[in-house]
């Protein structure tokens, strides 16, 4: 059974947890890549180009996919996939997407230790993204889930961006913290 962990958005700890959860997904410490999933044409679809630009701002030490300026849509989950197993067979992948859920999940964000379907919201049947992945609940389920995704308000999925790339950067950081650290003391006097 996958492990899984939840954060509500506007708790001061949930990019401490968010980052904890990626610690407690990766126990072999691979280096990251992210990817992040959705399009900047739809308000709740934003938030994985959102995280991905945010990211890219602050010039995390990992590579990062899918931004606002280019974004990886449905359209391309498949061929990102293919093209990233390629490019970083020894990495880890964290899949980053918006999701529909209950209306009590509407702000949570949950990490869990295996890939994502991105578009099940929203009745697409597309391949599986990355090793691990974070998704964050923006709307609550209904029979036109792309209608709520329109009505999501921008300041919810902007707070949930943010405490994912809080939690993503911090990871890195400490990831690399680490291994600088092993590596010094491996060729060390």
């Amino acid at each position: 059974m996958a492990k899984q962990y939840s954060f509500n958005a506007f708790s001061e700890h949930a990019s401490d947890g968010i980052f904890q959860s990626i610690l407690d997904c990766n126990p072999k410490n691979k280096k990251p890549i992210v990817i992040c999933v959705g399009s900047d044409l739809v308000l709740g679809d934003s938030l994985g180009p959102l995280v991905g630009t945010m990211l890219r701002k602050r010039n995390v030490r990992s590579y990062v996919y899918g931004t606002l300026n280019y974004p990886i849509t449905a359209k391309e989950v498949d061929y990102a996939g293919k093209y990233l197993k390629q490019m970083h067979p020894e990495s880890i992948s964290i899949a980053i997407d918006a999701a529909v859920g209950n209306a009590d999940d509407v702000g949570l964000i949950r990490v869990i230790d295996k890939g994502l379907k991105p578009g099940l919201g929203v009745d697409k049947n597309l391949g599986l993204i990355g090793d691990l992945s974070i998704i964050a609940v923006v709307a609550g389920k209904s029979l036109q889930n792309h209608n709520l995704f329109n009505l999501t308000h921008l300041n919810l999925v902007y707070k949930m961006a943010e405490k994912i790339a809080d939690g993503i950067e911090k990871y890195i950081s400490h990831r690399e913290k680490n291994f600088e650290f092993i590596e010094n003391q491996s060729f060390g006097s």
